[in-house]
């Protein structure tokens, strides 16, 4: 009998059919690995089988130089992350110079932020956000160094000064480590709006007063006169003209406040790419000047005596930028237009290339996909160079200052995402046993019966997509019966159980699982859920075993949209490790964390408080000689339901007192309740101030109940769990500096 016949008992044929089955063949023919259009041997079942059996279980069989490989590490982590010889994601915070003792243990970062201060920890609760500053530090140095190279090598008679859009990561910290780290190099700042300009401001005070600070964006009479304020305040600002009414304002304030501005103005070019973001470019893009209306400003400058203010030009191709071809194309362009602003009279400076370098997100180095780019950072730069050198010298025009705005290939890398999946779900339908299956088919109709008999046949034919059709047609008519009242829920959960065990005979069963893990991906990983960016996502330890499952992650909202089931490579799941419950592997302590990378920019600013799940705490770690090789320079737990609640404009305090209020009414002595008032009005206070997301400490004995990843513990782990937090949230800003 072929093998899928075990999954129809013969002991319990239906009316009509004859069996000339031994049930022994039935036991053999379990092993069968999924069907690939002819049926194999339970011989070579076995033998597959015990293989990649064996694989999972003997380290030899797997190693983590193939998990790097497996999860392209090598390609979008490069030079920063890679897997090291425990298993675990090291980071290489100096990139390509970092030394091997300066090489950063992920896991122990996450060990060191998530553990009780009892035992040392820094008591924070997950999802966390771990800065590099060191990371960030080499980013910009990179860039600018790519720049020199670039300027030296072909001979360009001016240099290259980069700005940071702080719309990208306006984090305190960020900016001013990039003021910071970029000051030897003249490194500004790009705002876009009115808040953005004062957090510019008050960075550049303390930054090279070289630097610069372009101002881009929609302007009103504030923004304007904000701006000119910050000339006269030291600040080397450039107005940058995005509408033509802009130009009205800028000369008229400018004259009320008796300051001399420096103006650019943004053209809209024709060149732009196709992918996903270069919709913001081209003629129908959404900012810029077309050179009719540049001409129209030139002329309004030069009546009003300012033509000389007008120094700069901006564009924008496009984020993502796939080639350097298409690159030196809409630098060239530009510097046309640059050259033709010099020859109308005005006293062009610098040309600001925007952003749109691109980083490679699924490590394929392709020109062909949006998220990832054909080049990297030294033919980035020379194409710029060599475009504007080409055509400044061809009109015999001095080589202007470059620019850029390339926020996304500078903090992207800086951050990362840990969070950590609870627990894992798969369909189980229930095995019937053969009374099981003989009671089913007596509750069945006589349509059923018959459904059942063509399923049966198939089965002994060795007709497998047959099967499939007959079992189908099984489920979907017991599902219309139950419908009906005809058949009960006992009968529904026998077929199911039955369809379940020809799926996975024939190998058509969905093999993926569903890992819920803990976090918002509409407050942590918005883009995804918004545009469908994919980011490379990646256990963070346990890379020296085989990963034995596929999965999707599920986050905690209740949304269908809270899913990540696209991953980088073309992929719909990921390979997963099984979940180990308490067991402690690699120090981790039986808990499963994975990784969200290079989501340094944008990120954090766009994302929302859907089901009012906020933002996750936040360590920076620093490069240092300590035993682990790191530094923990400032901790800050994520924002309690407290703190989310009053964003939506309600108060905690009154909510608090309503409830305490009620507790008193109907608390201590309902229901036999042992609970004092005191005691209840303290965990109700206690709610407020926990983070939104499930607790997992080690001092709460957390158990999954139905496998759908929540949790309970008893009174005396819950008041652990709860002393764990108070210490956590004992102080309103939880700065710590420490060395691990």
């Amino acid at each position: 009998m072929p093998a899928l016949a075990c999954c129809v008992d013969p002991a319990v044929a239906p009316p009509g059919f004859a069996l000339a089955v031994d049930g022994s063949l039935c036991e053999a023919a379990a092993v069968v690995p999924p069907f690939s259009g002819a049926p194999l041997s339970t011989t070579t079942a076995a033998a597959a089988t015990a293989t990649a059996t064996a694989a999972v279980d003997d380290g030899s069989f797997w190693s983590p130089s193939l998990s790097a490989s497996l999860y392209r590490i090598d390609g979008w982590g490069a030079p920063y992350f890679a897997v090291n010889g425990s298993g675990n994601i090291s980071v290489r915070p100096h990139g390509t110079e970092t030394l091997g003792h300066q090489e950063i243990d992920l896991l122990k970062i996450v060990k060191k932020a998530s553990d009780p201060k009892s035992v040392g920890g820094l008591g924070l609760q997950l999802p966390l956000v771990v800065r590099f500053p060191d990371v960030l530090k080499n980013r910009l140095q990179s860039l600018q160094f790519a720049f020199d190279f670039a300027v030296r090598s072909l001979d360009y008679q001016a240099h290259y000064q980069g700005v940071y859009p702080v719309k990208c990561n306006q984090d305190r910290f960020v900016v001013e480590d990039i003021v910071k780290f970029g000051s030897p190099f003249r490194f500004g700042l790009e705002a876009g709006s009115k808040p953005e300009l004062l957090l510019a401001m008050s960075c550049l005070c303390k930054g090279n007063p070289e630097a610069l600070l372009v101002c881009n964006g929609f302007k009103d009479c504030e923004y304007i006169s904000l701006a000119l304020v910050a000339r006269k305040l030291a600040i080397n600002t450039v107005i940058v003209l995005e509408q033509e009414e802009e130009i009205d304002l800028v000369i008229n304030l400018s004259k009320k406040l008796s300051v001399r501005p420096v103006i650019g103005v943004r053209a809209k070019l024709r060149t732009k790419h196709s992918g996903h973001f270069g919709s913001t470019s081209g003629e129908k893009g959404k900012f810029g000047l077309t050179t009719t209306q540049i001409l129209r400003v030139v002329r309004k400058l030069d009546q009003a005596g300012m033509l000389d203010c007008l120094q700069l030009l901006h564009f924008h191709i496009g984020s993502q930028i796939p080639s350097t071809v298409l690159l030196a194309d809409g630098v060239g362009e530009a510097a046309q237009i640059y050259c033709e602003l010099v020859r109308l009279g005005a006293q062009m400076k610098v040309i600001d290339i925007g952003g749109g370098l691109g980083i490679d997100y699924d490590g394929s180095k392709s020109s062909d996909s949006d998220i990832s780019v054909g080049y990297d950072l030294q033919e980035y730069a020379a194409a710029v160079v060599r475009a504007v050198r080409f055509v400044c010298d061809r009109k015999s025009v001095k080589h202007p200052i470059i620019c850029s705005e390339s926020g996304r290939a500078i903090v992207s890398h800086h951050s990362v995402l840990i969070f950590e999946a609870v627990s894992a779900s798969a369909y189980e339908a229930p095995v019937l046993s053969s009374p099981g299956l003989q009671q089913f088919m007596e509750s069945l109709t006589e349509d059923a019966r018959a459904d059942y008999g063509n399923l049966y046949s198939a089965a002994m034919r060795g007709e497998y997509e047959t099967c499939l059709h007959h079992a189908d047609q099984l489920k979907q008519r017991c599902i219309e019966q139950f419908k009906e009242g005809i058949l009960g829920i006992e009968q529904l959960a026998d077929v199911d159980g039955l369809c379940d065990m020809v799926s996975k005979a024939l190998g058509a069963s969905d093999p993926v699982r569903t890992y819920h893990v803990n976090l918002s991906i509409f407050t942590s990983i918005p883009d995804f859920w918004g545009i469908g960016q994919l980011f490379p996502i990646v256990p963070i330890h346990r890379l020296d075993q085989r990963p034995g499952m596929r999965g999707i992650l599920s986050d905690l909202t209740c949304d269908s949209d809270g899913k990540i089931d696209k991953f980088i490579g073309g992929e719909s799941s990921l390979p997963l490790h099984e979940l180990e419950g308490e067991r402690s592997v690699s120090g981790s302590g039986g808990r499963y964390f994975l990784g969200m990378f290079l989501g340094g920019a944008y990120e954090e600013a766009i994302g929302g408080l859907h089901n009012l799940f906020g933002g996750p705490s936040v360590v920076r770690v620093s490069q240092s000689d300590g035993p682990h090789g790191f530094a923990v320079t400032r901790a800050m737990p994520g924002p309690s339901c407290g703190d989310v609640l009053r964003v939506m404009q309600h108060e905690p305090e009154l909510m608090f007192e309503t409830l305490r209020h009620r507790a008193e009414e109907y608390g201590s002595g309902q229901y036999n309740d042992p609970m004092s008032n005191d005691a209840l009005a303290s965990r109700l206070a206690q709610s407020f101030h926990n983070m939104p997301y499930l607790v997992a400490t080690s001092s709460c004995a957390l158990n999954a109940i139905n496998n759908n990843g929540f949790y309970y513990c008893d009174e005396d782990d819950y008041n652990a769990a709860v002393a764990v937090a108070d210490a956590a949230s004992g102080e309103d800003e939880q700065w710590s500096y420490c060395c691990a």
